[in-house]
C-alpha cells in the first residue's frame, strides 16, 4: 500500500509538470510573434530551444543533487525556481497597457526591452526548475524497474508515454484555448496553478517521494573512461599494443589506465547505443516541426469550424490521438511476439517504421504548403490581432500530423527500452542521461537549421510571412535528411536484435562481481537502478 501510494504520488507530481511544460510551450509561438513582434524563424528556435533546455537540465541537475548540492537541498531550489519561472510568465504576458485609470490614464507601462528580459528569464527560471522536478522526484528509478524483462519494460514505457499524452492533449485543447481566445491574460496563470500544485504535492510527501538512487556509475566516470582511451591511444607506443580488443580497453587499470574492470565494460556496453542515440538527433529535429513549421502552417490556415475558432495548439491533439489509438494494440502485438520467441524480441523495426513515417510526414507537409499558398487570402483574428491567412481549412493538414504521431508512438518507447535494457544495471541511468543529451541535441539542431535556412536564403526557406516564400523547400530538405537517416539506421539495425543476451550472459559472466550477483540469492541487481527520466514525449517537442 506504501509502494502503491508513493507510485501514485510520483505519477501525480509528473502529471502536473508536464501539464506545466505543455502549457507554456503551447502557445508560445504565437505569443512571441504577436506580443513580442518576433519574426517567425525567430518565435520557432525559441520555442525550441526551451525544449531543448529542458530536456538536458535533468541531466545537469542529477549530477548536480549526487555529488555537489544535494538531493532534498536541491529540489528545494528547484521548486522555488519553478515557482519563481511560472510566476513570472504571466507578469509578462499582462498587457499593462490595458490597465487605465478612471479609463482615461495609463496606469503601468512595460517596455518591450524589459518584458523580453523577463520573459527569457522566466523560460529559464521554469527549465531549470522542471529538470530538478525531473531529476530527483521523478525519476524513472522510483517506478522500480530494475527487475522488470523486456516485455514488462517496453509495457511500461508504452504506457507511460500514453499518459503523458492524454496529459498533453487535454492541455492543448484547454489552455490553447484560454491563452488565444477566452482569457489570453490568463494563459500563462494556468502553468503557474499547476506547477503550485506540484510543488505542494512534493511538500506534502517528500519523505516517501524523494527517491535516493544508489549507484557506482555516473557521466563524469563515463566521460573519463573515453578520455582516457583516447589519450592512451593518441600515444605512438600504444599503436604496438596487441593485446587490447578494444581501444576502451586502453582505460583499464591492468592496461595502464586508471578505471577498474567493470567501469570500462560498462563503458563499451554503452557505446554500442551510440550509433542508435545517434540517428535519434535527426529524427528529434523532425519531431520539432509540430511546434514550429507545423504550428506556423496552421496559424497561417482558415482556423474556423463551423462558426468556432479552433486553437492553433489544437491541432496538436491530431498527433497524439495515433498514439493513444496505436498503444493498445502495440501492446497485443507485443504480448504475442514476445511469447513466440524464446529469444526475445527486439524492437528495431518499430524505429525504422517511425523513422520512414516521420520523414513521409515531412514530404506530405511540403505538399500541403504548396496546395495552402493556391488559396485565396482572407482575413482572421488571432488573440485580438488580424491576420491575412490562407482560406484552405486547417484540417487539410491533418495527414501531416498523424504520421509524426505514428512516428512517436513506435519510435520513443522503443527507443527508451532499447536505451535501458541493453546495457548493465549500473549503466542503465548513465544510458538514458545519454538518450537525453542526444534528444536535447536535436531540438538545438532543429534550431540551428531554422536559422541556417532562414539566413542561407535570405528569408525565403522560412519566411516570416509564409506566402511570400518558400517554406516547402526546408520541409522537403528535412524529409531528404530523414530518409537517408531512416536508411542508415536500418543499415545497423540488426545490430541491437540480441545485444541484451551480451549484456545479461557474457557480460555478467566476465566479471567476479557479477559472477557473486548471479548466484546470491539475496542480491538484486546491485545498483541497477535509474538515475533520472529525461525522456520526451511526443508533444514535448511540441
Amino acid at each position: 500500500q506504501k509502494k502503491l501510494h508513493q507510485a501514485v504520488c510520483v505519477l501525480l507530481v509528473e502529471l502536473c509538470e508536464r501539464f506545466t511544460f505543455f502549457g507554456i510551450v503551447c502557445n508560445m509561438i504565437l505569443f512571441c510573434t504577436l506580443k513580442l513582434g518576433y519574426h517567425s524563424h525567430q518565435a520557432a528556435m525559441v520555442n525550441m530551444c526551451f525544449v531543448g533546455t529542458s530536456t538536458l537540465t535533468p541531466v545537469l541537475l542529477g549530477w548536480l543533487a549526487e555529488y555537489l548540492v544535494g538531493r532534498i537541498k536541491l529540489v528545494c531550489i528547484c521548486m522555488f525556481l519553478h515557482f519563481l519561472g511560472t510566476a513570472l510568465l504571466p507578469v509578462v504576458s499582462f498587457p499593462f497597457e490595458d490597465v487605465y485609470v478612471d479609463r482615461r490614464h495609463i496606469l503601468l507601462t512595460l517596455p518591450k526591452r524589459e518584458q523580453k528580459i523577463l520573459f527569457y528569464f522566466a523560460l529559464l527560471t521554469a527549465s531549470l526548475g522542471t529538470g530538478g522536478i525531473r531529476a530527483i522526484v521523478c525519476p524513472l528509478s522510483a517506478y522500480s524497474l530494475e527487475d522488470c524483462g523486456p516485455k514488462e519494460l517496453l509495457s511500461f514505457f508504452n504506457w507511460f508515454h500514453w499518459l503523458v499524452n492524454l496529459n498533453s492533449a487535454v492541455v492543448f485543447v484547454s489552455i490553447s484555448y484560454i491563452q488565444q481566445s477566452v482569457a489570453r491574460n490568463l494563459g500563462f496563470l494556468i502553468p503557474f496553478v499547476s506547477g503550485l500544485m506540484a510543488m505542494i504535492t512534493i511538500h506534502m510527501v517528500r519523505g516517501e517521494m524523494i527517491y535516493k538512487p544508489k549507484t557506482d556509475s555516473s557521466l563524469l566516470t563515463t566521460f573519463g573512461v573515453i578520455f582516457s582511451a583516447l589519450k592512451a591511444c593518441c600515444g605512438r607506443y600504444r599503436y604496438l599494443s596487441t593485446g587490447v580488443a578494444s581501444w576502451l580497453d586502453h582505460a583499464k587499470e591492468n592496461h595502464g589506465g586508471h578505471y577498474t574492470e567493470a567501469q570500462v565494460e560498462g563503458t563499451k556496453s554503452l557505446a554500442r547505443l551510440f550509433p542508435l542515440f545517434t540517428f535519434q538527433v535527426l529524427y528529434r529535429t523532425c519531431i520539432m516541426q509540430i511546434p514550429s513549421g507545423y504550428y506556423l502552417q496552421t496559424m497561417n490556415s482558415n482556423l474556423h469550424f463551423g462558426g468556432f475558432v479552433l486553437p492553433v495548439a489544437a491541432m496538436n491533439v491530431i498527433s497524439i490521438v495515433p498514439l493513444l489509438i496505436l498503444v493498445p494494440v502495440l501492446e497485443c502485438i507485443n504480448s504475442w511476439l514476445f511469447s513466440s520467441k524464446d529469444t526475445g524480441h527486439s524492437p528495431t523495426i518499430y524505429i525504422v517504421v517511425g523513422h520512414f513515417s516521420a520523414a513521409l510526414s515531412l514530404m506530405v507537409a511540403g505538399f500541403s504548403e504548396i496546395h495552402r499558398k493556391h488559396f485565396p487570402q482572407v482575413e482572421q483574428t488571432l488573440s485580438e490581432e488580424v491576420l491575412l491567412v490562407s482560406s484552405m481549412p486547417c484540417f487539410h493538414l491533418a495527414p501531416q500530423y498523424i504520421l509524426l504521431g505514428v512516428a512517436e508512438a513506435l519510435v520513443t518507447p522503443s527507443c527508451s527500452l532499447l536505451s535501458f535494457q541493453l546495457v548493465p544495471g549500473r549503466m542503465r541511468g548513465i544510458s538514458m542521461h545519454f538518450l537525453a543529451l542526444f534528444n536535447g541535441a536535436g531540438c538545438f539542431v532543429g534550431a540551428l537549421f531554422v536559422q541556417t535556412a532562414h539566413a542561407g536564403t535570405q528569408g525565403s526557406w522560412f519566411p516570416h510571412l509564409l506566402h511570400e516564400g518558400k517554406l516547402e523547400r526546408f520541409f522537403f530538405f528535412l524529409a531528404s535528411l530523414m530518409m537517408v537517416n531512416t536508411l542508415g539506421f536500418w543499415a545497423i539495425a540488426h545490430r541491437y536484435n540480441n545485444l541484451h543476451e551480451d549484456c545479461t550472459n557474457e557480460f555478467r559472466g566476465s566479471l567476479p562481481g557479477e559472477k557473486l550477483l548471479k548466484h546470491g540469492k539475496n542480491i538484486k541487481h546491485y545498483n541497477a537502478v535509474l538515475e533520472s527520466s529525461p525522456i520526451l514525449s511526443p508533444v514535448e517537442k511540441t
